[in-house]
């Protein structure tokens, strides 16, 4: 499967890839690591005429401390070194556990953070050869228009995969991103649009340049839960993160968010209340907590495992992370 005719552009500055790619991002795409994009272009899911590489763009990378406490992350920092800075390994072990889940050792030291939040939606029906794609008359994120997933509906329930982004929303992050008129940070979970064909909430030129983790999340008790078919270089089917701390008044800070399962990754809503609920039983009754992830998870046929299975494992994962992190 070759890759398509395109112009590479690499610019030096931030400033000039946002110009590049306001200009040319209706005919473009943006290159991080380059290990979903690449594999797609050979699958003929994108054919830009503009491809802009970010790899050269001095002062992406790197981890940091901001003046009040607060973590920096650069969009274009590797995903091994996530997994194996050990300062943030101490601060965020949630984040760390989630980074090294992802694919493989080589893989890893290619993609990075912002590629992983920005990741194209999945499914089934999609991440297919051109021939095989023409051969179910194409689908709604791709040339055709219906949803073979739910064909009586016009949304696309392409699911949204990455590893990083549960992690994230756990931590309460933010992201940075850069545009035609300056920078603007938001709240991760408003990147995400929840549509399958338009998964994320960018305006013209925009580019994620950072992420910021609050220093109220530093040394919260993490777990990260991931079921796929192999145990490595495989996407999530099924996965969760949760971050937990116990208060001294005897209260739970809590947040669980999911991926693999919906359009988007979502935080779970209710949990610490839930859990108020459950760890005032003797014994402690985490059922309605479990169901209460369990609601939140929409698995739908975008994947060869039956939704059924992948339902009756999110709830698996979340009674495994409560469990881990109440310990």
């Amino acid at each position: 499967m070759p890759l398509p005719a395109f112009q590479l552009h690499r610019p030096r500055e931030l400033a000039e890839a946002v110009a590049l790619w306001a200009e040319r991002g209706a005919a473009g795409k943006l290159l991080a690591g380059g290990t979903d994009l690449i594999p797609s272009l050979k699958q003929g899911l994108f054919a830009p005429d503009h491809l802009i590489d970010l790899g050269a763009i001095a002062g992406m990378t790197g981890i940091s401390r901001a003046a009040n406490g607060d973590w920096l992350i650069g969009a274009m920092t590797r995903i091994h070194e996530l997994a194996e800075d050990p300062t943030l390994g101490r601060e965020f072990p949630l984040l760390a556990a989630a980074a090294a889940q992802i694919a493989s050792p080589v893989l890893r030291r290619m993609g990075t953070l912002g590629g992983n939040l920005c990741l194209d939606t999945r499914c089934l029906w999609y991440n297919q050869s051109y021939l095989w794609r023409q051969s179910c008359g194409f689908c709604l994120k791709k040339d055709g228009s219906v949803c073979h997933v739910a064909p009586g509906g016009r949304r696309c329930w392409a699911a949204f995969s990455a590893d990083t982004a549960p992690a994230l929303l756990a931590l309460d992050a933010g992201v940075e991103l850069a545009g035609p008129a300056g920078a603007r940070w938001l709240p991760l979970a408003d990147l995400y649009s929840g549509a399958g064909d338009h998964p994320l909430r960018l305006g013209r030129g925009e580019i994620l340049s950072r992420v910021r983790l609050p220093a109220a999340a530093a040394g919260m008790r993490g777990s990260y839960q991931k079921f796929r078919i192999r145990n490595s270089i495989d996407y999530p089917l099924a996965a969760l993160a949760l971050a937990l701390r116990r208060e001294a008044t005897g209260g739970v800070t809590a947040r669980l968010a999911l991926t693999a399962l919906n359009p988007a990754p979502v935080l779970v809503a209710g949990l610490e209340r839930c859990l108020a609920a459950a760890l005032a039983a003797d014994p402690p009754d985490l059922t309605a907590a479990v169901q209460l992830v369990n609601r939140a998870a929409k698995p739908l046929s975008t994947s060869t495992v039956p939704s059924d299975y992948r339902r009756d494992m999110v709830q698996l994962q979340a009674r495994r992370a409560l469990e881990a992190c109440l310990a």
